[in-house]
């Protein structure tokens, strides 16, 4: 199943839609030039997410920091983590997801001593997984298996997955990593997630610096230094493309217009909304439209 444009709350939460409420994993394996913007958004969700990169490179950012995944390689990311991924090089990246709820992966009695430290843990933004260290092998091994598990839908595979995902996360906390929970970095995080969703609910409003980081309780300084940091850009930058991502959605509608779209998504000048909008897409509004319709 190839997930194009998935659904994202308005502080960027992905609402992965689990196949059961017995099984709360989503498995999938997406192509990320297939998205809808060319690229798997900054987003955030309650699960941690295995990645397996099968095909390509992939280029992904998980808080501050950009990895680099080749074919065979993988990522743990963990709950709460921001993060996006883009193709590397034009390599047609594919990877394998799979989004597990961590009150699934050990029972009720292991979770508080097992799971719960390390989701929350603030230095295990993520572990890259390389084949050749045999941990990682193996929790690459059990991404192959429960992605064919669901595929094949055998009798009892709920079992199965149980008993992959058990072995998941045996072979990631073996290595003794050194946990650590420190106050500060969950403030910034928690602060980060507030001002992009007081974005996101007010992008179709007029919005200032000063709003964007009043929603933090930062400075203007501040604020921006957050958004150099995590994003690459300025608050208003973000706020730009954040716009030009919801016009996308719009401009699929047939009895959409482009000056309709401009204002829908915050922008009030129709001229100014196609030159950012070609600077992004490489193309007019228009032009997408035409091609998507």
């Amino acid at each position: 199943m190839q997930i194009k444009d998935f659904i994202v709350d308005q502080n960027l939460k992905e609402l992965t839609e689990h196949r059961t409420i017995v099984l709360p994993i989503a498995c999938y394996e997406t192509t990320i030039n297939q998205n809808i913007n060319g690229y798997i958004p900054l987003h955030w969700h309650d699960e941690f997410q295995l990645v397996l990169v099968v095909k390509g490179e992939a280029i992904f950012q998980i808080n501050e920091e950009n990895i680099t995944v080749q074919e065979g390689e993988g990522l743990f990311i963990n709950s709460g983590c921001l993060h996006l991924a883009k193709d590397n090089n034009n390599s047609g990246c594919t990877y394998i997801c799979l989004n597990v709820s961590p009150s699934f992966v050990l029972s009720q009695e292991l979770y508080t001593t097992f799971v719960n430290p390390y989701i929350q843990a603030t230095n295990l933004p993520y572990l890259r997984l390389f084949p050749r260290e045999l941990w990682a092998k193996n929790i690459l091994t059990s991404i192959m298996k429960i992605n064919q598990l669901i595929k094949q839908n055998p009798p009892y595979y709920e079992i199965d997955i149980s008993i992959e995902l058990t072995l998941i996360w045996k072979n990631l906390i073996i290595n003794g990593i050194q946990l650590e929970h420190e106050q500060t970095e969950m403030l910034k995080s928690h602060r980060m997630k507030q001002m992009l969703n007081w974005i996101h609910l007010h992008y179709a409003e007029k919005i200032l610096l000063d709003d964007i980081a009043r929603a933090g309780q930062l400075s203007r300084s501040e604020c921006c230094r957050y958004f150099k940091r995590i994003l690459k850009k300025t608050p208003l930058n973000y706020v730009t493309d954040y716009r030009i991502h919801k016009s996308l959605i719009l401009l699929q509608q047939p009895d959409s217009n482009v000056t309709d779209v401009a204002y829908q998504v915050g922008f009030n000048n129709t001229s100014y909304f196609i030159d950012k909008f070609r600077k992004s897409i490489n193309m007019t509004p228009l032009a997408y439209k035409k091609y998507k319709n």
